[in-house]
Parts: C-alpha cells; structure tokens; sequence
C-alpha cells in the first residue's frame, strides 16, 4: 500500500500487534462460551471484515469441538449491481467458507442476502423513476443494503431473542466513524460490547477498532487465511488503492456507504467516478469487456437532470423551491420521477450492455446478470399497475435488444384488457396533449382495475386521483402551485388583502367560466348552467 494514513493511535510494534491478537483470541473464546447468544459476523469481503472473520475463525478452531455449541452466522448483502470481477470474489470467498465449516466441523453458516425485489436498484430507477443517487437524495444505501442486513438480523433475534453483532468497523476509518463509536462505547453494559443504535436486543462486538489499516494488512499477509483463501488475491484487488477502500456492510447511516468506497456498484453516482472499475479497465486487457459498464454509469451521471425528469413529485403534485439558476434565484418546481421515455431508455441500456459484455466476457463470466428476471418482472408491474402505461413497453424493449421473447415469472400478468393498440389509438386523438394522454389512460386502467373485483369500493376516490394530479397542463399546474405558495405566505404574513384579491381572481366564474382543473365529479354530473340558458346540462 503506497498510501498515507493519518493514524488516531501511537504506532504499535511487530511484537505489540501479536500479543493484541493473542489477547484478542483469548477474548473471543471468552465471550463465545459465555452464554448462549448467537453470533453474526457481517462480512463485505474486504480487508477489515476478512481480518475480523479470520481472527474469529482462528480463535473457534482453537477450542475443542465440544465447545464449539452454537452457529456463527456469516452474512454478506449483494446488492445485484456489485462490480462485477468483486462480485464473483465474494461468491468464491463464501463457496470456500461453506465448505471449510464442513470439512472442519466448525460452526461458521455463511448467508448471501439480497435485497426484496421491490427494493432493488433498478426497480427504483426504471421502474418507479427515481433518480440517479445523489447525496442529497441517496436513496440506495437503505434499500439495497440496511434493510437486508437488518432484516436477517431481526429474524435471528425474534427466533433467539437476543444476537451480538461481530462487525469490523475501525476507528481509524473516518473522524466521524471514531466519534460515533466512542459514543457507544459509553453506553456500554457489558465490556467490549457497545448497544446497536438501531436494532434492540442487538450488541455490537468490533474486535479490531483500534487497529491502524497498515495493521490490518499485516494482519492478512503474516497470518495465513485458514478457510483455504488466498489473502494475496484481496490485496491485489486493492493494489493502488487509498485509505477506507471497501464497501462495508451496512446495517445504519452512521456506516461509511458504497459513496465513499472504492469497491461498491458500478452504477453509483454518489461519486465522481468508479475508480476501482476505470482502473480495472486501463490496467488490464482481461477486463476490457467491463467497458460497457462504464460508459453506461457515465451516461447516468449527469448533475442536471430535469429536462428528463417530471415536473411533479412521484405522487402527481407540484411542489416548489427555491433555487440559484445562472446568478439569480428563482421559484422552480422541484423534479419528480424520470419521465417515460426515460425510463424506457435506460432499460434499453443496460439491455444492451448485458447483451455486449457477454459477448467479450471471459468463460467464467458469460453468464453475467446486470439486470434480473425477477427485476424486469417487477419493473413491468410498476409501469402497468401503478403508472397505467399498458401500451406494456418492456417485452417489446426486451425483444429489440436480446432478440429473445420476454417470459414474465408471473403467472397470467399478459391477459390485459387494454394494450398497445389501444394506447395508439388514444396517443392520435390527443396528438401533441400529453397530459390529455396521461389523464385519459389512467381513467381508463383506473376502470380496468376495478373491474375485475367483486366490490368496487374505492373506485370514485381513485378516478379522483387521477383528475388530481394529471387533468391540468404542465403551465397550469405550476401556475396553480405558485397561486397556492403565495397564498400561504399572505397568510403567514397576515396580509389579508392580498388572499381576497387571490381567492376573488380563483372564483370569478364570469372571467374564467371553465374550472382550471377537471375533476371526478365536474365529468360526472356536470356543470349547471345559467338560468337564461337553455337548460342543457354542461
């Protein structure tokens, strides 16, 4: 490692640095045969949980078998966007350890975890349109790899009651990393094991948090991996690297993320740039075929996105702020979800990136997933279900690009009563109205919905919906937005003149005889007009 370390701890001695792990040893075999709560190491695979695995492991295996009496769960979240040549070491680390235990008879049971489908990455980005991650809306990191984590750990303590947490956080990491868990440490209520802020009935056990990181690599490179592992390999993944360079498991937001890691997705945009992957790439002509990764995220990654963003939020309404645009400030709305055509476009491309990179990729990775069955499954059901886009895009995208029929896992999801000809056929009577399109096809997927239930109670409340927030333009509805804020700061001022003259110009039906914004009952029941009409019902 070439990298400098500002180190929060005086340099300790070869001979120091046995004796700690000597005495660490003893330690753990302590706390182990104490009682009997379960264990749970989390483990991403990098140098400082496999120096907190190895040292476990090494301190069971000293004990005689009759002593070694309950499971040490070894748990790994895959978040399914992984870089993928440290993806296939993670497999490989936790294939070598599943069939060390057995051989060795030691109670070590690994588990790989992943995310719900509906929390995946590109469930959220193409299916439900979130934006690219940014640090101000990093919405990744909880659902791919807290609530994973944190869900298997409260399965162990609902079935046991109770679980200590063996992690391989340092303090050396980070000043804030350091702040948190001298924080805890005076919360302690028994030694060496600090309370879990987030999970009850959870302690938390970081055998190496005062080691340096030099330690931890002379750790891994004198003592020899005794699962049957290579820690040569790790260190040649991290060749070049600079201080903090793993993506560890996540199990709260104090916990430095994938954003500032140098192993973590290859689509993150928490970053400047994959330096591991761009790296991976230059320095050597094997992994060239990860290419199309990295043009893909780079494609991502763009800071101003709102042209390709709606102009609500993600449940249909307009909401405002204030921002700086080119030297002066201005009332904008806040950007919601990807539109549609973006939303298909980036499935498109990372279609068509799976599709190159496993054209060029080595035997062993032909089969590289980028985007699951199970995921474009669920993205599918987003765009029919909850956005009513049943012209049903994604197996006509799908085809386009494998050149395969998309086979969706879900039994009877095709039998739709509307399809693609009936949204080109409304697509031509609305012409250039997109709003117009949008209303008429959630009104219409709307009734479909109901109609297959036996009681269509709730149906007039969702037509509602729609009218809310999908019968006025884009214009009017900003407008509408701007007409309420201003409202609400008279209010808050106390200007009562000004909200009259608002509330009079809103209700003056002679100057503006039309509702700005259709509703349920305006269609249903219409508009009754002046005495001195005809009569007819508008």
């Amino acid at each position: 490692m070439t990298a400098t370390q500002t180190s929060l701890f005086p340099p300790r001695t070869v001979t120091e640095l046995v004796e700690d792990i000597q005495m660490l040893t003893q330690e753990i075999q302590d706390l182990y045969c104490l009682d009997d709560i379960p264990w749970i190491i989390g483990v991403s695979w990098g140098k400082d949980s496999s120096a907190v695995l190895q040292l476990v492991w090494s301190a069971i295996a000293a004990l005689s078998p009759e002593k070694r009496h309950k499971t040490i769960h070894v748990i790994t979240t895959d978040t399914l966007v992984e870089n993928p040549i440290v993806s296939a070491w993670v497999r490989q680390c936790m294939k070598k350890l599943e069939t060390a235990a057995k051989e060795k008879n030691m109670p070590f049971e690994p588990h790989l975890l992943y995310p719900e489908t509906k929390d995946r990455y590109w469930a959220g980005l193409i299916g439900k349109g979130y934006p690219a991650p940014r640090l101000k809306f990093r919405w990744c990191t909880g659902r791919l790899k807290i609530n994973a984590s944190n869900q298997f750990i409260r399965d162990v303590i609902r079935t046991c009651g109770e679980t200590i947490l063996v992690l391989g956080t340092r303090k050396s990491e980070s000043s804030r990393r350091a702040k948190v868990m001298k924080e805890l440490e005076k919360k302690r209520v028994r030694d060496r094991l600090s309370p879990n802020a987030s999970l009850p009935n959870s302690l938390v056990y970081s055998p190496i948090e005062d080691w340096r990181t030099d330690e931890v690599w002379m750790y891994l490179m004198q003592w020899s991996n005794p699962w049957g592992g290579d820690n040569k390999d790790l260190f040649t993944l991290y060749r070049g690297a600079t201080a903090d360079n793993e993506c560890p498991l996540v199990v709260d937001t104090s916990t430095p993320s994938c954003g500032s890691s140098r192993f973590g997705c290859w689509v993150c945009t928490l970053v400047d740039s994959d330096k591991s992957l761009a790296a991976m790439i230059r320095n050597d002509e094997e992994k060239e075929w990860l290419q199309p990764l990295m043009d893909f995220r780079q494609e991502l990654d763009i800071q101003n996105d709102r042209e390709k963003r709606d102009f609500r939020r993600i449940y249909g309404k307009v909401e405002l702020f204030e921002r700086n645009a080119d030297e002066q400030t201005e009332i904008a709305p806040i950007p919601g979800p990807y539109t549609k055509y973006w939303r298909e476009y980036w499935l498109k491309g990372v279609l068509e990136a799976q599709v190159k990179v496993r054209q060029t990729a080595p035997e062993d990775m032909k089969d590289i997933t980028l985007i699951t069955q199970e995921e474009l499954s669920e993205i599918r059901r987003i765009w029919l279900e909850e956005k009513h886009e049943f012209d049903d895009s994604l197996p006509r995208i799908y085809e386009e690009v494998t050149g395969e029929p998309f086979e969706d896992i879900r039994p009877g999801v095709s039998n739709n009563l509307l399809g693609s000809d009936e949204w080109d056929i409304l697509s031509e009577l609305c012409e250039e109205d997109t709003m117009h399109l949008e209303l008429m096809t959630k009104l219409l997927d709307t009734e479909r919905q109901f109609y297959t239930k036996s009681r269509r109670i709730g149906i007039y409340g969702e037509l509602q919906k729609c009218f809310d927030s999908s019968s006025r333009s884009k214009d009017d509805a900003i407008e509408n937005a701007h007409l309420k804020r201003n409202l609400k700061n008279a209010v808050e001022e106390g200007d009562i003149t000004q909200v009259k003259h608002a509330l009079k110009e809103t209700l003056n039906h002679e100057e503006n005889p039309q509702p700005k914004q259709l509703t349920w009952g305006t269609l249903k029941f219409g508009q009754q007009v002046d005495d001195d009409s005809d009569g007819v019902m508008e």
